[in-house]
């Protein structure tokens, strides 16, 4: 088959499109016939190298993808050859509550071999079934940061109708989805953006508020539109850039979740402001099986919509790299198989 393929950790010029082995599928695998995928930040990082990372290369990577199942094996019973699945990529124990704090939890594309490929072989316990009349794009293109989303403000922050959110980069992959999460659950919705673009797209899916983060600082702005109060809620996936600033935009007893640092890992941090103000800074990682039915029952039916900035062959896998890592457009980049084309 062929594959997208990491040959090293480096810039995009390790990354090749060509022959790999078919994958061999295992009793409780089910063989995809990939029709679209998409990228995450988290592709970037992991051809960039992340410490402790460890892959065998050539390493195929992709979080995020949907196609018809091909193949089952021997023990499968939940899916069926001709069945319609995306990928839900996080693997932890499905015996406990929270298969996401399982020590060895870890991602399909980053971790172990992923989807971006014309075939991938992928235990059931890690698909969910698409409805038929759902678009291919959507299907490859939802699952990560929905669900990544849907945990921060839904279960980890225990967001409130009436709240107000401040949601960073709200036009990008986990932003654009926080921000119809929040307007959905009745918060009132603050977002930044670099572009008056990426603003208009964010008032179109339920912003209240917005600035451009390029133009004037975002806590002083948050600060002047709540009256002096702050947010409830910081919705933080940037990391050292962003950081002092989502702890000055909170209010007293306020709640800061994060789920990365796209822009650095290692920010310096204000204690004396989150012990006297009595923030909680709450960490959150990809979400449990039910609440990815949750919140993927809400992508399948319209309420949710993904933004596609624009769509691949995998064969141009290096330029939605650089897509992603330039800021170009907002939402998700999509790819699809050569063949599919």
């Amino acid at each position: 088959m062929q594959a997208v393929q990491i040959t090293e950790h480096g810039d995009t010029d390790v990354i090749e499109y060509g022959e790999y082995p078919d994958p061999e599928v295992g009793r409780d695998e089910v063989l995809v016939d990939v029709k679209a995928a998409a990228l995450n930040h988290l592709d970037i990082w992991t051809r960039r190298g992340m410490p402790g990372l460890d892959l065998e290369m050539p390493h195929i990577p992709g979080s995020d993808g949907a196609g018809i199942v091909e193949e089952v094996g021997a023990g499968v019973t939940r899916f069926e050859a001709g069945d319609r699945v995306a990928l839900s990529a996080g693997v932890g124990d499905l015996r406990m509550d929270d298969p996401t704090l399982d020590p060895r939890f870890h991602i399909i594309g980053e971790h172990v071999p992923g989807i971006h490929a014309e075939y991938a072989a992928i235990s059931e316990d890690h698909l969910i079934p698409v409805p038929e009349d759902v678009d291919w794009t959507v299907a490859g293109s939802s699952c990560l940061v929905f669900q990544t989303a849907w945990r921060m403000l839904i279960e980890r922050a225990e967001l409130e109708a009436g709240e107000k959110v401040l949601v960073l980069g709200a036009s990008g992959g986990v932003g654009h989805a926080a921000l119809q999460i929040a307007d959905h659950a009745g918060a009132e919705v603050y977002a930044t953006g670099s572009t008056e673009e990426k603003l208009r797209y964010a008032e179109d899916r339920g912003a209240d508020y917005v600035c451009n983060y390029e133009e004037q600082d975002f806590a002083d702005w948050v600060r002047d539109e709540t009256g002096g109060r702050g947010v409830d809620v910081v919705v933080e996936h940037v990391g050292a850039p962003t950081w002092q600033d989502s702890l000055k935009s909170l209010t007293k007893g306020g709640r800061l979740v994060t789920c990365g640092g796209t822009g650095g890992g290692n920010p310096e941090t204000d204690i004396p402001r989150i012990f006297w103000n009595q923030l909680e800074i709450i960490g959150s990682t990809m979400a449990t099986p039910d609440q990815v039915d949750d919140v993927m029952e809400l992508v399948w039916d319209g309420t949710f919509e993904p933004a596609i900035r624009e769509e691949l062959p995998m064969s141009e896998t290096p330029r939605a790299h650089e897509i992603i890592e330039n800021r170009e457009g907002f939402g998700k980049v999509v790819v699809r198989p050569d063949s599919e084309l």
